[in-house]
C-alpha cells in the first residue's frame, strides 16, 4: 500500500493529539508524520507508533512534500496556512470553522455524504462536533423522509473547550470540596455543579454562533438547503462526550419502528433504546470511542410527522479527530 506524508497542524492541542492517536489506531498508511505547532513547541517530541517524532514550527515551507494536512488549529491559523498547503499540492482536512460554509469547500461526514469528498479543490472542512454527532444520528431518518425541521438542545462536555476545560472542572470540584471559591478562567462562570446556556457569541436573533452551526452546516452536509433548526447549546459539567436531544419533523409520518430499524442499520450508529431496562445513550458509555449511540426514540407529541431522540458521541474523536481521519481515508480510497 502507498504510504503518505501526513502533517498535523496544531499537533500539541487536544484535537491534534487525538488525531495522532487515531492515525495509529486505524493503521492509516502514514509513511512520515510531521507534527506542526507554534515556535514554543518546536523541537519537543511526541510519540507516534512507539517512536519519538520531533515537532516542527508551522510555516509555509513546512508543507512541501506533504500529501495530507490534518488541521487542528484555530480559524486564523487555518486561514493563514491554507494557501501554502494548497500550493504545495497537499489536501487540507481542516477542523476549524474557517471554510465550512465556503461553497467551494466540501463539508463532510463520511457516514452521510462521502461522495462530496470528490468535489474538493485542496480543502475539505470537518464539521462542528455537535453537528457531526447529530447528523450521524438522524441521517438514517432523512433517508426515510426528508427532514424539514429540527429542534435540538446540546449538552456539551467541558473538553469541547479544549484541554484546559476538564482541568478547570476538576480544579473547581476540588476547590469547592475544600470550602474554597471556584475561580473560572476557561468558562465565563463556575462550571462545576452548574450549566451554562451559552456557547459562542451572539450571531442571529439571540442565537449563538455555536447554535447556528447545526442549521447552517446540517443543510450543507445532508443536502437539505431549506432545513430549519432551532438549537440551544449548553455547557455541562461532563468531562467528555456531547449529548443532543433532537426532534426531527418530516413532510410525511415516520414511525418509531421505522426509525429504530433504520438507526440500528445506520453506519456509525448504535441503537441503545430500551427505556424499561434503563438502556439509553450516556456520556460515560460513549467516551473514547467512535460510534454515535442513539436512543429514547419516541413520537414528537407536538407534531404528527415528528420523531424525538437522544444521542451521545465523543466530540474529541468522532466529533473532530476521527471524522477528519475518516475523510483522509476516503481521499486515499479515491
Amino acid at each position: 500500500m502507498k504510504q503518505y506524508t501526513v502533517a498535523v497542524l496544531g499537533a500539541t492541542g487536544a484535537v491534534g493529539q487525538e488525531m495522532i492517536k487515531v492515525l495509529g489506531e486505524r493503521n492509516f498508511p502514514v509513511g512520515k508524520l510531521i507534527p506542526l505547532a507554534s515556535a514554543r513547541s518546536a523541537g519537543k517530541t511526541l510519540k507516534f507508533r512507539g517512536e519519538d517524532v520531533t515537532i516542527r514550527e508551522a510555516c509555509n515551507e513546512a508543507f512541501q512534500g506533504v500529501d495530507i494536512v490534518l488541521g487542528a488549529a484555530e480559524n486564523d491559523i487555518a486561514q493563514k496556512f491554507a494557501p501554502a498547503i494548497v500550493a504545495a499540492g497537499a489536501v487540507f482536512v481542516d477542523n476549524s470553522s474557517a471554510f465550512r460554509l465556503d461553497p467551494n469547500v466540501p463539508l463532510v461526514v463520511p457516514e452521510v455524504n462521502p461522495q462530496d469528498v470528490r468535489n474538493h479543490h485542496g480543502i475539505i472542512a470537518n464539521p462542528n462536533c455537535s453537528t457531526i454527532i447529530t447528523v450521524t444520528a438522524v441521517n438514517a431518518l432523512n433517508a426515510i423522509a426528508p427532514i424539514r425541521a429540527m429542534t435540538a438542545s446540546t449538552y456539551q462536555a467541558v473538553s469541547g473547550a479544549g484541554a484546559e476545560g476538564p482541568k478547570e472542572l476538576m480544579a473547581e470540584v476540588e476547590a469547592l470540596r475544600e470550602g474554597k471559591k471556584a475561580e473560572p478562567k476557561v468558562f465565563p462562570y463556575q462550571i462545576a455543579y452548574n450549566l451554562i446556556p451559552q456557547i459562542g457569541g451572539e450571531q442571529f436573533e439571540g442565537y449563538t454562533s455555536e447554535e447556528m452551526k447545526l442549521q447552517n452546516e446540517g443543510r450543507k452536509i445532508m443536502h437539505l438547503p431549506e432545513l430549519k433548526v432551532s438549537c440551544t447549546c449548553v455547557r455541562v459539567p461532563v468531562v467528555r462526550s456531547h449529548s443532543i436531544s433532537v426532534s426531527c419533523r418530516f413532510d410525511t409520518p415516520v414511525t418509531v419502528e421505522q426509525a429504530r430499524e433504520a438507526i440500528a442499520k445506520a453506519p456509525g450508529c448504535k441503537l441503545v433504546d430500551d427505556l424499561k431496562n434503563k438502556q439509553y445513550p450516556m456520556p460515560l458509555d460513549t467516551s473514547d470511542q467512535d460510534i454515535v449511540f442513539v436512543g429514547r426514540i419516541r413520537p414528537d407529541l407536538t407534531d404528527d410527522n415528528g420523531i424525538t431522540l437522544w444521542c451521545c458521541g465523543d466530540q474529541v474523536r468522532k466529533g473532530a479527530a476521527t471524522n477528519a481521519i475518516q475523510i483522509a481515508e476516503l481521499l486515499v480510497k479515491e
